[in-house]
């Protein structure tokens, strides 16, 4: 199976309003040094994803990602942040 790429597998999973939205925020989703930090990575992936029951933070009321997309997001930390 092909390593996950951020340029081809995980950016494109995040749509342009939640890049801006986020970038308010110092989250910069679009740029892969920001995302390559694996605690930054670690923190979007925590607000990607359920917990306890109640829904993820982020992208602000929906859509979340699904299964298939969080499981991505952590191949690609688990590939080693391949850009």
């Amino acid at each position: 199976m092909p390593q996950v790429s951020f340029a081809a597998d995980i950016k494109p999973l995040s749509r342009a309003i939640d890049i801006s939205h986020m970038k308010r925020f110092n989250v910069e989703l679009d740029n892969y040094t920001y995302m390559s930090n694996p605690n930054n990575a670690t923190q979007v992936l925590a607000a990607l994803s359920p917990h306890d029951g109640e829904p993820p933070t982020m992208p602000p009321g929906g859509p979340y990602w699904n299964e298939a997309q969080l499981a991505l997001f952590l191949q690609w930390q688990n590939d080693g942040y391949q850009p």
